[in-house]
């Protein structure tokens, strides 16, 4: 038999093991296995992290059958019709736009500003658009994390952009921030500096990590990448090179993807921080995102002072049932000093109670609802069984 025949076999035994696990009459099972079938090659089997032999059907079947027969039903019903993935192909045009539609906009509008003109002049003279082409070479775009995509984003915009503006890690040492300094300086001028700083990460759910302030002492993403940068200033400056950054440049904080509460949390913790941080190096900043997810993506929006509380959507009620009961809190356990700083007991809903039903094409975020996610013994409730295994760096 050929590959693709063991395949299809695989893939007829399985959605045959689901209808027996969902007690399906035989018009039912024919309408979900043409649901199935489709979803499962469109996007759910592109899944990075399923394990060998294992693809969407396989797991949904071993999946269904930790719930009682009593349960199945919501657990199923939540797969299709509140479960939101993001494919690959999906956050590669996210990606794609972000200069197009987030960089150039910004760009327009202050280079029409200098000049005194509308943003849609810009483009009337040779002038200013010559401006903007130099406004555009003086951002600089750091990714944070391997979410961040950079090779994807320098091959959308290969001709648009330097090399020597965007950097994979901002872990930057010093021969990288003379050389950066060199290529701008080569280009624009001996004055020229990065008046612009992207920092770039995939997905943020809650926005609680990148900057935080734990016994008063900052924490996160943007405090690394602030120690970073006034370190090797001083060490540049203090040995008479030049350093690439403009003394207070704009900070743009930019996500593929964002939730309406990272959005929100993101803009009140990099407030506090423009107060908080000693000595700064930026000056103003700005929070974007390529997709914007709403509020009402949530299983259960948990009540902020009460944070046991939850208002639930009438068809959510069954799924937050689930939450609860099909539960062990090991997850808790194993993230407690996490999850203590945002402020949860409980693990039932995700990292700081999120309740997503989000699952992102390479991990699944542990800010979606765990019973989609976690793998755990039952040492301490309910043993679990993952629909996608996720990768977790946290152990």
């Amino acid at each position: 038999m050929s590959r693709g025949g063991a395949a299809h076999m695989l893939n007829v035994l399985a959605l045959e093991l689901i209808a027996d696990v969902m007690k399906w009459e035989n018009e039912e099972a024919t309408r979900e296995y043409a649901w199935l079938r489709l979803i499962s090659s469109m996007k759910y089997d592109g899944y990075s992290d399923f394990r060998a032999g294992v693809r969407f059907l396989e797991s949904l079947v071993s999946w269904l059958r930790q719930f009682d027969e009593a349960d199945r039903a919501a657990a199923y019903s939540f797969v299709k019709e509140r479960l939101v993935y993001i494919s690959g192909l999906e956050m590669q045009r996210v990606i794609e736009t972000f200069i197009p539609e987030v960089v150039f906009p910004y760009l327009r509008v202050s280079v029409a500003e200098e000049f005194g003109i509308k943003p849609y002049e810009v483009w009337r003279t040779k002038e200013t658009a010559a401006a903007f082409g130099r406004r555009l070479r003086r951002c600089l775009f750091v990714g944070l994390s391997d979410g961040s995509r950079i090779d994807v984003l320098r091959r959308a915009n290969a001709g648009r952009l330097s090399q020597e503006q965007v950097i994979p890690m901002m872990n930057v040492d010093d021969e990288k921030w003379k050389s950066l300094a060199e290529d701008l300086m080569k280009e624009l001028g001996n004055d020229a500096r990065f008046d612009d700083v992207y920092l770039i990460d995939d997905f943020t759910a809650s926005g609680t990590t990148f900057i935080r302030f734990p016994d008063g002492k900052p924490k996160g993403k943007l405090h690394k990448f602030e120690s970073i940068v006034q370190h090797a200033k001083e060490r540049l400056v203090g040995a008479g090179e030049a350093f690439p950054l403009s003394d207070h440049y704009t900070l743009h904080i930019h996500h593929y993807v964002s939730t309406k509460q990272a959005h929100d949390a993101l803009v009140e913790r990099v407030t506090e921080a423009d107060h908080r941080l000693v000595a700064k190096s930026f000056g103003n900043w700005k929070i974007t995102e390529g997709m914007l997810l709403p509020s009402d993506i949530r299983v259960a929006t948990i009540d902020k002072e009460t944070r046991g509380a939850a208002t639930i959507r009438p068809t959510d009620g069954p799924i937050v049932e689930l939450c609860s009961r099909y539960y062990d809190h090991e997850l808790f356990e194993r993230l407690e000093k996490h999850c203590r700083e945002a402020g949860q007991s409980d693990m039932k809903y995700g990292y700081a109670d999120c309740a997503l039903p989000l699952v992102l094409e390479h991990n699944t975020p542990n800010n979606a609802v765990p019973l989609l996610w976690a793998e755990t013994n039952g040492k301490a409730g309910n043993p679990m069984h993952p629909l996608f295994f996720r990768r977790d760096r946290h152990g």
